[in-house]
């Protein structure tokens, strides 16, 4: 439930407010918007009566909040919640926030060389893996800690801020000393642990929809985020499973639509996952961005037939320079404009 205060609502009032909820033994979400103050009722598993609200000094109406993501539903928050990273990217802001990288953080010359090749081209923001969930477990499983120091120190030479996965709960404080973003793959999107411990640590989280989930689960998991007190989540379409191997994945567009009528949480798009052949990326790449995501994130590598894992998914350099170019394109069409690269004097 929200409480909605008047406008002309003081400090006193909004605490009474925020003293009748703690006294029912729940939490009080204080929060200020362009047209309206608002309290948020959290911790209850049923209605709360708004009889308990209604008439007290300040306060406008109690909204019920219908669905059973609250704090991620628009009915929560109507104005959309834009997440800054170092450098300068907003996401969320209206513009288009292009994250590339390699799959995985292979070497230290690997990851300093594309980095640099990434954000000449205009790239946002740096990707890549030092812990790897993969579906084997002989295939290669990332660098660990030694390649988020590698990440560290590319984004110490191009201003690039780091997006990282945290495979388990225990791994999510030695990522988050690294790390911009923290990562929530398609596999551990219902990893409630881990969600709740990337929420504790008040990094931005990029949490990517699980390989089979709705889009209410996809909500609800970030419900769990944003529980916790972590505000600052971005939401990404990563691809569903299908039926016809044309494709690895099939890159659900009309997520995007789905989930920004829904939430007010910004969503990107991973055309690199979600159809998983470089042929298809640049393409749904474009379409995402018309179908109104606020970003993509994409896998490149200097030479994907060596790399040690989706290869067959990332895009040569030339290829990234390519989506770049039509990328600006269609979001200048659709009156968007690409986030810049940060600016930095430094140079490998």
């Amino acid at each position: 439930m929200l409480i909605v205060m008047k406008q002309d609502a003081s400090h006193e009032q909004i605490a009474a407010v925020v003293k009748v909820i703690e006294a029912l033994g729940y939490e009080a979400r204080p929060m200020g918007g362009r047209s309206r103050t608002a309290v948020g009722i959290v911790g209850n598993d049923g209605a709360v009566d708004p009889g308990r609200f209604v008439g007290m000094a300040g306060v406008r109406e109690a909204v019920p909040v219908s669905q059973p993501y609250k704090q991620v539903s628009r009915e929560w928050k109507d104005d959309r919640t834009v997440v800054e990273l170092p450098g300068g990217a907003r996401i969320g802001d209206g513009s288009v926030t292009v994250i590339a990288g390699p799959c995985a953080v292979e070497s230290r010359e690997q990851i300093l060389e594309i980095a640099q090749i990434l954000r000449d081209m205009g790239a946002s923001a740096l990707r890549g893996g030092a812990y790897k969930p993969r579906t084997s477990p002989y295939a290669f499983q990332g660098l660990g800690e030694e390649g988020l120091e590698f990440l560290a120190e590319a984004r110490e030479a191009t201003g690039l801020p780091i997006v990282t996965e945290a495979l388990e709960p225990g791994l999510v404080e030695l990522v988050a000393d690294y790390a911009d973003v923290l990562q929530v793959g398609a596999r551990n999107m219902q990893n409630y642990p881990l969600l709740r411990a990337v929420g504790r640590s008040k990094k931005p989280v990029l949490l990517k929809r699980g390989m089979s989930a709705t889009i209410q689960e996809l909500l609800l998991a970030a419900e769990y985020v944003l529980a916790e007190g972590n505000p600052n989540v971005i939401l990404c379409e990563r691809g569903v499973r299908g039926f016809d191997s044309a494709s690895r994945n099939i890159l659900d567009l009309t997520a995007i639509p789905a989930v920004k009528s829904r939430t007010h949480l910004p969503i990107m798009a991973d055309p690199s996952h979600g159809t998983g052949l470089r042929t298809m990326v640049v393409p749904m790449s474009l379409a995402a961005i018309a179908a109104g995501a606020d970003g993509l994130i994409v896998e490149v590598h200097q030479d994907p037939p060596s790399a040690r894992s989706d290869g067959m998914q990332s895009l040569f350099p030339v290829q990234f320079r390519e989506l770049m170019e039509r990328a600006g394109t269609i979001a200048s069409a659709e009156g968007r404009s690409l986030t810049p690269a940060p600016e930095t004097s430094a140079r490998i």
